[in-house]
């Protein structure tokens, strides 16, 4: 019977040993991983990476870090305008991570560019770019880990929440600074300056009607464009279909947009409006009939054929919408 003991501690060790050697090598290969991204991260805030290194340090498990990674086709013969710019944005993030004071190895951030994993993506069913997606520490990549870019635009700030989301990590967005403002405000308050030195004797211009009303017509034709969601949310230029080629300008939901849709927007309204001021003066002027008659025709053209195509726009971000001018 005292055998019984030794037998079953025999037993647990054949059984411990191999289990513990596993254990140990996946920690040795897990520490490698991390050096090794740690040491990339050091020298450049996103990792490119090609297949061989998506598959060995973002897929192949063991892994107690979450990746985002940038799915883009930066080359210029790709003509993506969009992932230019959603790449500046996500530098800005990355850096801003990468040289903050709180920067672990919790978080790594990468790049995949067609061009140079063109296997990834085939791998991913994926046929869009640019295209984030969060591999988290533990497990597969679900729904809310592919970030939503037409909806939510892909400005610095708006990753950054989406990034807090999904890995618990906060990161405050440090943007390199930008004199253009200050340097516009400089220039505005110069020509301001100027004039009121060279008019000094006249000023009647600051009381002219006119002037005032143009300017209040293009700050409200700049808002109701769409102006300030572009500056929040950062949306793309345009969508370029990377199969057919196919670009478009406007959106097709109601809850985003594009910048271009906001210029067509802007325009359509300003044509509006130009059609009813000229409608107004061909009712109110004292020009002969001749160019009055010439104004109205002119007028009612623009009204029905600008505020026909904002109907179309309208109609096509919201589905389903009954009604229409002259043009679907």
């Amino acid at each position: 019977m005292a055998a019984l003991p030794v037998l079953a501690l025999l037993l647990l060790a054949a059984w411990g040993g191999p289990r513990a050697a596993g254990q140990k090598r996946k920690e040795m290969v897990l520490s490698e991983k991390v050096n090794q991204l740690m040491e990339w991260a050091s020298k450049r805030s996103v990792i490119r990476m090609n297949g061989d290194k998506f598959r060995r340090l973002v897929k192949a498990p063991p892994r107690n870090y979450s990746v985002i990674v940038m799915f883009t086709a930066l080359q210029p013969h790709r003509q993506c305008v969009v992932c230019k710019q959603a790449d500046e944005e996500y530098q800005i993030l990355a850096n801003s991570w990468r040289y903050s004071s709180a920067f672990t190895n919790k978080i790594f951030f990468a790049m995949v560019d067609f061009d140079e994993g063109s296997d990834v993506f085939q791998m991913l069913n994926m046929n869009s770019a640019p295209t984030f997606i969060n591999f988290p520490a533990k497990g597969k990549p679900k729904r809310g880990d592919t970030y939503e870019l037409q909806v939510r635009g892909f400005a610095a700030e708006q990753l950054a929440r989406w990034v807090a989301d999904r890995t618990d990590v906060n990161i405050r967005v440090i943007r390199p600074p930008n004199y253009a403002g200050p340097l516009m405000l400089g220039l505005l308050l110069a020509v301001i300056g100027g004039l009121v030195y060279l008019r000094g004797s006249n000023l009647d211009f600051l009381y002219n009607k006119t002037g005032w009303a143009f300017a209040a017509l293009c700050f409200v034709l700049a808002m109701t464009s769409g102006q300030m969601w572009n500056h929040i949310r950062g949306p793309p230029y345009a969508h370029k279909n990377p199969h057919t080629g196919q670009v478009n300008y406007i959106h097709g939901s109601s809850q985003a947009q594009f910048v271009a849709e906001t210029h067509i927007v802007l325009l359509f309204n300003g044509a509006v409006t130009l059609g009813m001021v000229l409608l107004h003066e061909a009712a109110t002027s004292d020009m002969d009939v001749g160019k009055r008659k010439i104004m109205c025709i002119a007028g009612i053209g623009l009204v029905v054929v600008f505020f026909s195509w904002l109907l179309s726009v309208f109609r096509s971000k919201y589905h389903g919408y009954p009604y229409r001018y002259v043009s679907s």
